[in-house]
């Protein structure tokens, strides 16, 4: 059943966790390129809704989640006006309202998988936008995309290939009201990124993410606080010196009961390992 009514943009309902026994994968399935089509169809009058429909339903059924998204994204690439900068702006004005509260998203918003990786494929290269570089509109895209799912996947093609540019909009960023939007700085760059590409640099050199790091450990969301938690405790699989000094300057700088827990969660890894700097921050860091 759709949650919305007619002539408005709609998502299928889902519930907010795994279900046992219920495939991700169905989470894009005929209803979700219905109401895509839908909602393209809303901004764009003269959008095929059916030729769309045959194109994205066409070996849907053999693909896993991921699978899926990158195949209707193909589609609506395929059925999208004009360049990228024309088909982006129809996806971009066929979103849902923007969420600014804190909370995590759950199995519904999965509904925008394909837009992420719309983006991803297609915001790239300027061969996609007319041979102008597409990588502003992007990045405004990334920005929407992430307060109604997440663009913690997207972006990471953005840091591999044009790792500058990304990362000084990622700055930018750190200092925006949506907490959605400082988390993706956190969570879209953290080095080991569960489901995410691997990029090498972000594994190589840590001092990459550190300000990023530096300027969300004390936000004052939970929400963000607890990706800074996971993005130090990647870094400590790969350079546990960096991630203790880290820590261990964070304490001795008075570190507020909030970032202790971030500290701690941190050292989880290490710790578990029985590294003895590790089990020492660890110990360092208990609330008080």
């Amino acid at each position: 059943m759709n949650n919305t009514v007619s002539g408005l943009p709609r998502i299928p309902a889902a519930p907010r966790a795994i279900q046992k026994g219920v495939p991700l994968k169905l989470l894009l399935d005929t209803e979700a390129v219905d109401d895509l089509a839908h909602n393209l169809s809303i901004v764009n009058p003269d959008f095929d809704v059916e030729s769309f429909r045959r194109t994205a339903l066409n070996g849907l059924d053999e693909l896993e989640l991921m699978q899926r998204g990158r195949h209707i994204a193909a589609a609506m690439q395929q059925h999208l006006p004009g360049t990228y900068r024309q088909a982006v702006g129809v996806v971009l004005n066929s979103l849902t309202p923007a969420k600014t509260d804190a909370e995590e998203f759950g199995l519904a918003e999965f509904f925008y998988l394909p837009h992420s990786y719309f983006i991803a494929e297609y915001g790239i290269d300027a061969a996609h936008n007319g041979g102008d570089d597409p990588f502003e509109m992007s990045m405004s895209a990334l920005y929407a995309l992430t307060t109604r799912f997440t663009a913690e996947f997207a972006i990471r093609p953005f840091l591999t290939q044009l790792q500058d540019r990304t990362l000084s909009q990622i700055r930018e960023w750190t200092g925006d009201p949506n907490p959605h939007v400082r988390r993706l700085c956190s969570e879209g760059t953290r080095p080991r990124l569960p489901w995410g590409k691997r990029v090498p640099a972000l594994i190589a050199n840590p001092q990459l993410t550190i300000p990023i790091l530096e300027t969300l450990k004390n936000d004052s969301s939970q929400y963000v606080r607890r990706s800074v938690a996971n993005h130090l405790g990647d870094m400590a699989k790969d350079h546990p010196e960096t991630a203790f000094e880290i820590c261990d300057r964070w304490l001795q700088e008075g570190a507020s009961l909030d970032l202790k827990w971030i500290i701690r969660h941190a050292m989880r890894y290490p710790a578990k390992k029985g590294n003895a700097a590790a089990l020492k921050i660890k110990s360092a860091a208990k609330a008080k």
